[in-house]
Parts: C-alpha cells; structure tokens; sequence
C-alpha cells in the first residue's frame, strides 16, 4: 500500500468507529437500553465526541493525537458496563469497547504513518539543533 491510501484509510477507520461510537451512544440511551424507561441524559456524554470530527475531515494531525486520548474515557465506560450491565447493555458496551479500540489503533497508525513519512520528506537542516541529537 502507499502512504496516501494509508493515510485515507486509517483516516476512514477513524471517522467511521467514531461516527459509530456517536449512534451508538444515542441510540444506546435513548432507545436500546437506556437507564430509564424514555431515555436519559447520559445520551449527552457523545457531544465530546463531536468535536474531532472536523478535524478528521481536514486531516488535522491534533485531532488524532487528543482523540486517542479522548478515547479511552469511552473505552473504560465500556468496559465497566460490559461486566456490570445486564443484555442488551452488556453487548452494546463490549460493541463501544471494540469500536474504541478501532478508533484508538486507527489514530494512532495515522499519526504514525505521518510522522514517519513527513520525516523523510522533511529532514532537518544541519544547523538544527535536533540534527545534532539525530546523528548522536
């Protein structure tokens, strides 16, 4: 594979699980096995989620590295109710879990392939003080 259909596609996997993590959680609690009969609140804990999906879409670096950051909030609410939650709110917490873990390995392949290509298209001038601890 190439860089460019490397970059699209860990770009894709991102936008798609956390895309996926947004209906999930709307849906999870409003509709599917919310805590209280109607729905709760707790649907408000996807806006966070929201927010780095610009920033995929302009293929912004500091998005992907706060967002595997972000991530494992979502990822430790699902595992916690994946033992703790009764079907069908078990199931929907190990999906959270594994969509988590698809974004988390997506962001950080992306951030990887990046740096590693643009270092190579990019090397630092000699008088760069971090040309000297390169070649150390």
């Amino acid at each position: 594979m190439t860089k460019n259909s490397l970059i699209r596609l860990t770009r894709h996997l991102a936008f798609a699980s956390t895309a996926g993590l947004i209906v999930l959680g709307v849906a999870w609690e409003m509709w599917l096995a919310p805590i209280r009969p109607g729905g709760s609140l707790l649907a408000l804990k996807v806006l966070p989620l929201c927010l780095p999906l610009a920033g995929i879409l302009k293929n912004r670096m500091y998005t992907y590295r706060w967002l595997s950051l972000l991530v494992w909030l979502y990822f430790t609410e699902g595992a916690t109710r994946a033992w703790s939650d009764r079907p069908p709110g078990n199931y929907l917490a190990m999906i959270e879990v594994f969509l988590c873990l698809v974004l988390f390995v997506a962001c950080a392949l992306h951030v990887r392939i990046r740096l590693k290509y643009s270092s190579i298209s990019n090397p630092l001038p000699a008088s760069s003080p971090l040309a000297a601890d390169r070649d150390r």
